[in-house]
């Protein structure tokens, strides 16, 4: 029996092909910091900075909120008029979650919570992101008072992102991003860009990146990212600390962003397959909140308005259809080329002296064979022909019959 990687980089599917990518990616994103695998180590000096963009709020939820090391309660209310929602459910919730608690994401008043707005900020999360970059030189060229021709000729940006699901089942996106100066040949940007500037570039291009989008009701839904609380950048030095007590440097964020390669959502039940037909949803054992995702997703693919045959496709990703780790050409290596020189390792270890055919010729040595005369042989067969007489007693047999 010959076994065959499936290639599902999904770690609650096949543990083994998630193990390759999470290596895979961490190695990615580890070059595009530290050097390595064809980039120069020249590249920490570069101004560099890790940035967390999420969603913004759909309605009241229940979270696990921190204070370095304390966890505080979940949603605290003293006044009586702001713990009743307008569907006179109690929205307060002074419970201190723990981390595995199924409450965790799910909504305090389903009746409150947008269910629509969730589905396709998911949907079109990934044009927010290519928005975002489009927006994120000029501000960037604002900060530095010059014009967007002059900074093109001054650096380039490099990011590296990766999609995450909330617990609420909302996509949000780590991205490291990089200042290089023109060029690819990984030159640091001239003095006076620091980390510093690119952080309130960044913020301020997030807080700019505007979609409107038809909600299938007459109207118009305005998409964005939840700035500026959902917005969190912090450069990379090796100085620096995390919430977690650990430097945030190149080995960290490698580590943090390869995490979330294999992850996907973590609820219960969720199917991993498409769904084809409305009953597949009804039969679903997933929690409530989630099932109530995809069937919005699915009644969004079929509405006249908002007719798009993704929402129902990805309706089992509660609309998200993109890819789960992204990067800009000269960010680092590819996976594509961390493969092939991972194949050619092996195959060196296996044959020291090269892979040969059965009659001792290395196969890299090419033997093409070119016919460049053709001459007509004949129809039937020929008596001559060993065989033939086989073949001339079956086709009696086969016109008898």
């Amino acid at each position: 029996m010959l076994h065959v990687a499936c290639g599902n980089r999904r770690e609650a599917i096949c543990p083994a092909c998630s193990a390759v990518y999470k290596r895979d990616a961490r190695q990615l994103v580890r070059a595009g910091l530290a050097g390595g695998k064809g980039i120069p180590d020249t590249i920490t000096a570069h101004p560099c900075v890790f940035a967390t963009l999420t969603a913004p709020s759909f309605g009241p939820v229940h979270s696990r909120r921190m204070r370095g090391k304390t966890v505080l309660p979940c949603r605290p209310r003293r006044d009586a008029k702001t713990r009743r929602c307008p569907h006179g459910r109690d929205i307060s919730c002074p419970t201190r979650h723990v981390e595995d608690d199924p409450r965790l994401g799910q909504p305090m008043c389903g009746d409150c919570y947008d269910y629509t707005a969730a589905v396709m900020f998911n949907a079109w999360a990934g044009k927010l992101w290519r928005r975002f970059t489009t927006y994120l030189p000029r501000h960037l060229a604002r900060c530095l008072g010059i014009t967007q021709k002059r900074l093109r000729a001054l650096v380039r940006i490099r990011y590296v992102k990766v999609a995450e699901y909330q617990a609420r089942g909302v996509v949000h996106f780590h991205a490291v991003i990089r200042l290089d100066g023109p060029g690819d040949d990984y030159q640091p940007p001239p003095p006076g860009i620091d980390a510093a500037m690119l952080c309130d570039a960044v913020r301020a291009a997030a807080a700019a990146v505007r979609i409107a989008q038809p909600d299938g009701t007459g109207t118009a839904i305005t998409l964005r990212f939840g700035a500026p609380q959902g917005t969190d950048v912090r450069p990379i030095r090796r100085d620096d600390l995390a919430g977690t007590g650990q430097p945030l440097n190149h080995q960290a964020v490698a580590n943090y962003i390869a995490k979330y390669a294999t992850k996907t959502l973590t609820a219960p039940s969720v199917p991993a397959q498409r769904l084809h037909h409305l009953v597949d949803i009804e039969h679903l054992r997933c929690p409530a909140h989630h099932k109530r995702m995809i069937t919005t997703a699915w009644q969004l693919g079929g509405k006249r308005q908002t007719g798009d045959p993704r929402f129902r496709a990805w309706a089992h990703m509660l609309g998200y259809g993109g890819h789960f780790l992204t990067k800009s050409c000269r960010y680092s290596v590819t996976f594509g080329q961390l493969r092939k020189a991972r194949t050619e390792h092996r195959r060196a270890e296996r044959l020291p002296d090269g892979e040969r055919d059965p009659w001792g010729r290395p196969l890299d040595e090419t033997v093409v064979l070119v016919l460049k005369t053709w001459t007509y042989a004949g129809t039937g067969y020929n008596v001559a022909t060993a065989g033939a007489e086989l073949a001339l007693t079956s086709a009696d047999m086969a016109r008898g019959r």
